[in-house]
C-alpha cells in the first residue's frame, strides 16, 4: 500500500500531465487536490503553531561573540526520544554542557553529509540523462567556502 506522500508525489504527476506544466507550485496542485476530491487536513491546534513559532524564533536567533565579534547560533536543538514520543528539546548554547551541544553540532553535521550525499545523486543523475551537455560538476569540500566567509566583511557574513 503506499503511503500518503507516495499518494502526493503521484498526484503531482497527475497534475503536471493534465495540464502539461513542468514547473509548478504546490499551491496550485493543492487546489487541484482538492478539487479531487482529496481532503484537507485538520488545522494545527492553536498551542502546536505556538510552539513552531518559537521553535522559528528560537532557531533564529543569533549572538556574537564576545572577543571574536563573530556571529553563533543561540540555541541548539536535540532530538529527544521518550517511548513513543519523539521531540526536540532546545538548548542555549551559553548554559549546556558539552555533551549535549557536541550531540546538536553532529546531527546538524549529519544533516550537512546527507544533503551533500543527495545532491551528488541529483547531479550525477542529471548528467547521465544529459550527456550532450558539459556535466555538473558539484565540489563538496566546504573548507575554503567557510574560511572565506569567515574572512568577509560582518555585512557579508552569513549565517542561516
Amino acid at each position: 500500500m503506499a503511503t500518503k506522500h507516495q499518494l502526493m508525489q503521484k498526484l503531482i504527476r497527475r497534475y503536471k500531465d493534465e495540464t502539461g506544466k513542468s514547473e509548478v507550485t504546490m499551491m496550485e496542485v493543492a487546489e487541484y487536490a482538492v478539487r479531487m476530491g482529496m481532503k484537507l487536513p485538520n488545522p494545527v491546534s492553536p498551542i502546536d503553531r505556538l510552539a513552531r513559532d518559537f521553535a522559528s524564533a528560537a532557531r533564529e536567533e543569533i549572538r556574537y561573540d564576545g572577543k571574536t565579534g563573530k556571529p553563533y547560533r543561540a540555541n541548539h536543538a536535540i532530538r529527544h526520544k521518550q517511548g513513543d514520543d519523539q521531540y526536540h528539546l532546545w538548548i542555549d548554547i551559553d548554559e549546556a554542557p558539552r555533551h549535549l551541544i557536541w550531540k546538536s553540532l553532529q546531527m546538524r553535521r549529519e544533516q550537512m553529509v546527507c544533503d551533500g550525499l543527495q545532491l551528488s545523486y541529483d547531479a550525477d543523475h542529471w548528467n547521465s540523462k544529459n550527456p550532450s551537455e558539459k556535466p555538473i560538476q558539484l565540489v563538496l569540500d566546504f573548507t575554503e567556502d567557510i574560511e572565506e566567509r569567515k574572512c568577509a566583511p560582518n555585512e557579508k557574513r552569513k549565517v542561516a
